[in-house]
């Protein structure tokens, strides 16, 4: 299932704060302050984050104590992939502004997209003693416990999202996704209809509502709402490769190797795909393309346990024991330890005594 935290929020200044009139430098027009800040979040709406950043540079430079500018500006370095800058400017936007209950919420998605969702979770939960309706707050938090494996508390933060505004369609789509791992799929599909009725173009909704319907067994159903997701945005692989894997399971391997081939032409590195398709060209006797399949996705993810077993399974039925065994071996090894393993485990133990004696 796919996460979605929500988009970093931007402040836009229609008119100035008393602080900024106060602290200008001498000769700024005040209407020009606003118009640099304003600009840099224009620029940083339109994707172009460098000049965001110039503009906010600027913004700061004029007013030390503008907090809103070193939240956007935070911002604009947190959608650019630099976290620890970030970080930076929402710790200044906080010591000038301790009721910044934004500048708390944004720096906890940082904190979470580097893996810190304690500390995420710490910023959260100071944004919501401030805010106490603060729906994005919630959210984020339910985000952070869901990535901690704490799937209750993920849902009761999504339906206080929920409960605080009821047309925020990714609360309903990350609740259902928390519901779904938990094996209720009723209830994540309901979550889903939801997200879907609030936004019929939401293709991420449509994606998780078909794993769920894989799930249950309903490959139909699942099937319609990979093709919706992939019509909406049809760059997405894993779209492809999931209705790939309804389609295999329905045993219309023609057309799961079709939808794989494309996840791969998308992303070349989704590891994934590679492995699906290896296994549809192993179930209809094209043992060559499986293991070059298997091969590839080990390329990309050597730990990739399953690529190796059934690597060493198709070696068997081209008679290519050593190479065979050698696969099991690997498999072995990266499943060291691994709960619910036991019966491949024992299956590559026994296939390689057998297979060391040929």
């Amino acid at each position: 299932m796919i996460i979605v935290f929500m988009s970093l929020c931007f402040i836009t200044v229609v008119c100035l704060l008393g602080v900024c009139l106060s602290s200008c430098a001498k000769g700024i027009n005040s209407s020009d302050v606003v118009e640099i800040f304003n600009r840099g979040n224009a620029y940083a709406d339109m994707g172009d984050y460098e000049r965001a950043i110039a503009d906010l540079n600027r913004a700061i430079e004029i007013n030390p104590k503008d907090a809103e500018a070193y939240t956007n500006r935070g911002n604009a370095y947190a959608l650019m992939g630099d976290n620890e800058r970030a970080i930076a400017d929402y710790n200044r936007a906080i010591e000038i502004n301790p009721k910044d209950a934004l500048a708390y919420t944004n720096r906890g998605t940082a904190y979470s997209d580097m893996g810190d969702n304690e500390r995420a979770i710490a910023d959260y939960n100071r944004a919501i003693e401030i805010n106490p309706k603060y729906a994005e707050a919630y959210y984020n938090r339910g985000n952070a416990y869901y990535h901690l494996g704490d799937k209750e508390r993920a849902i009761a933060d999504y339906t206080r999202a929920i409960e605080i505004n009821p047309k925020l369609a990714e609360a309903y789509t990350n609740r259902g996704n928390a519901y779904s791992d938990m094996g209720d799929y009723e209830r994540a599909i309901a979550d889903f209809n939801r997200a879907i009725e609030i936004n019929p173009e939401y293709a991420l909704a449509y994606f998780n509502r078909g794993n769920a319907y894989s799930a249950m067994g309903d490959n139909e159903r699942a099937i319609a709402d990979f093709t919706r997701a992939i019509e909406i945005n049809p760059k997405d692989a894993d779209a492809y490769n999931n209705r790939g894997n309804a389609y295999s399971d329905m045993g219309e391997n023609e057309r799961a190797i079709a939808d794989y081939t494309c996840a791969i032409e998308i992303n070349p590195k989704l590891a994934e795909a590679y492995y699906n398709r290896g296994t549809a060209y192993s179930d209809m006797g094209d043992n060559e393309r499986a293991i070059a399949d298997y091969t590839r996705a080990i390329e990309i993810n050597p730990k990739d346990a399953g690529a190796y077993f059934n690597k060493g399974f198709v070696y068997e039925e081209l008679g290519r024991f050593q190479e065979a065994v050698e696969a099991y071996k690997n498999f072995l090894s990266c499943v060291s330890g691994t709960p619910g393993m036991g019966n491949f485990i024992e299956r590559a133990r026994q296939r390689i005594k057998e297979l060391e004696g040929k």
